[in-house]
């Protein structure tokens, strides 16, 4: 994993700064709303006037104009770059079979796979391999934070409820990435026969190994919706929680609703960014196997360019 994050800075570093301030802006701007969510609930449950209303509510409206279009520019120079990378990488490929002359180390079949497939999804990655865990991580500290701040044991309850998730999430991606790995090698080893061997003759065994790619696939898809099951178990319990412990709080007088309608809407946001963090580690761990398989098939790859 070292290896790939030091190539995907060394050539896309210059790209990686900016996209790093504007992740940081929009973790930023993650609490906000929750601030003026709260102000405006609390405030209509007391004496706020109308002029005031309308302030936060514009306020509100400007925050979140504001964060939609820096996310609308992370988004589209995360997607520019990943475009670059894959040219990059498809070259990088090219070149080194050029270089090999007669001395083909990988055959026809796995290098159109390479090619096509594998360049593609180590490039879309390398895009977002530092912006994408730097903004959902941020948005984490910001939101639960916040959370904390206003009202601990709220706070305290949303942590727990997200730690779980990691565990579960950490159990069974292992077995993921050993599924991904036997199918990404079984899909070259077919591609090749196909290529490079007399079709009817092999036809019996080339439908076994789509069976088994098939096999391999559905096993895949059954740990991760499995996995998700789990985790919408766990955040429901986590919204009945803050439901039945934010009510209990709002009755004795220790809270106000405005921070139980904000810490409700704060697990909400916090589920967001901690979904994608879990599928960034699913494509992180997918990611770093294509790329191990990659560059070991390519022994003269320069290692100064991704």
């Amino acid at each position: 994993m070292i290896d790939l994050y030091k190539r995907i800075w060394d050539v896309s570093w210059r790209a990686q700064i900016p996209l790093i301030f504007l992740s940081l802006a929009i973790a930023a701007l993650a609490a906000f709303p929750l601030q003026f969510q709260k102000e405006i609930i609390d405030g209509l449950a007391g004496s706020i006037s109308k002029q005031q209303l309308l302030s936060l509510s514009a306020q509100y409206l400007f925050v979140a104009v504001l964060a939609s279009g820096l996310k609308f520019a992370l988004q589209y120079k995360s997607s520019t770059l990943s475009e670059s990378i894959i040219r990059r990488i498809r070259v990088q490929i090219c070149e080194n079979r050029k270089n090999q002359g007669s001395k083909k180390t990988v055959g026809d079949g796995a290098l159109v796979t390479m090619v096509t497939s594998e360049a593609e999804e180590i490039g879309s990655f390398a895009g977002v391999a530092i912006t994408s865990p730097l903004v959902q991580i941020a948005t984490l500290f910001s939101v639960v934070g916040f959370v904390v701040a206003t009202q601990p044991n709220l706070g305290m309850f949303m942590v727990a409820v997200i730690l779980p998730q990691a565990l579960v999430v950490a159990l069974t991606q292992k077995k993921i990435n050993a599924k991904i790995k036997e199918r990404v090698q079984t899909l070259r080893h077919t591609t090749n026969r196909i290529i490079e061997e007399d079709l009817k003759k092999i036809q019996k065994e080339i439908l076994e190994d789509f069976d088994r790619i098939y096999n391999l696939r559905r096993k895949i898809f059954m740990f991760k919706l499995s996995t998700k099951f789990v985790l919408n178990v766990i955040t429901g319990i986590g919204t009945i929680g803050i439901l039945t412990l934010g009510g209990l709080m709002v009755l004795d007088g220790e809270t106000s609703i405005g921070i139980v309608v904000a810490a409700l809407s704060g697990l909400t946001r916090v589920t967001e960014p901690w979904r994608e963090l879990i599928s960034f580690y699913r494509s992180l761990s997918a990611t770093r196997i294509k790329f191990d398989l990659l560059v070991s098939s390519l022994p003269n790859y320069n290692k100064n360019n991704a």
